[in-house]
């Protein structure tokens, strides 16, 4: 039995939750969120709290099981609170610039790079320009546009220049010196 499956979704206050057959409708007090649920699983709520129960055993209901339950929480919280994804700019020059729904960085190419936010996705910088904020309600959507915008340029393993998680660990290789 999933730990996780099993463990009931209390709904956060001004939460409210829609079942239709397999589709999941989220609405909070920052939007609304919707999922197809998969048919071998059952969702039910019961007072405040949903709970989601599989109807076999197999190994790929076992799998779904936990991984339902997971998403349908993230979708309550992100109603709810919201999530935020921190990245900082490392190396002598680079910068950040939030122009409505476009982001605009300096990171030691020849030109500007220009990326352009998808809808439910908001970007605040600081005063230095170095640190990055990403907000938005759906957890799956945030953490991969922070991924595309890391890949634009990663860290450096020499040095440790480019983009990163904020609590992103980098350990770097020592360069040429390093081998006496």
């Amino acid at each position: 039995m999933s730990r996780i499956g099993k463990k009931p979704i209390v709904l956060p206050k001004g939460v409210t939750v829609d079942l239709n057959n397999s589709e999941i409708r989220v609405k909070g007090g920052k939007g609304e969120l919707s999922w197809s649920c998969p048919t071998v699983l059952k969702v039910e709520v019961e007072g405040s709290q949903l709970k989601v129960q599989r109807q076999g055993d197999t190994r790929s209901e076992r799998a779904l099981h936990g991984l339902t339950r997971s998403l349908i929480y993230n979708m309550c919280m992100g109603v709810s609170e919201g999530f935020k994804r921190d990245l900082e700019l490392a190396g002598v020059g680079y910068r950040a610039f939030v122009n409505g729904d476009k982001l605009e960085f300096a990171i030691g190419y020849s030109h500007p790079v220009v990326f352009t936010l998808p809808k439910g996705v908001s970007a605040e910088v600081d005063k230095k320009q170095t640190k990055l904020s990403l907000f938005g309600i759906d957890k799956q959507l945030l953490g991969q546009v922070a991924a595309n915008i890391r890949a634009i340029r990663p860290p450096d393993a020499y040095k440790g220049k480019g983009i990163r998680y904020a609590e992103e660990k980098i350990k770097l290789k020592p360069g040429k010196t390093g081998s006496k």
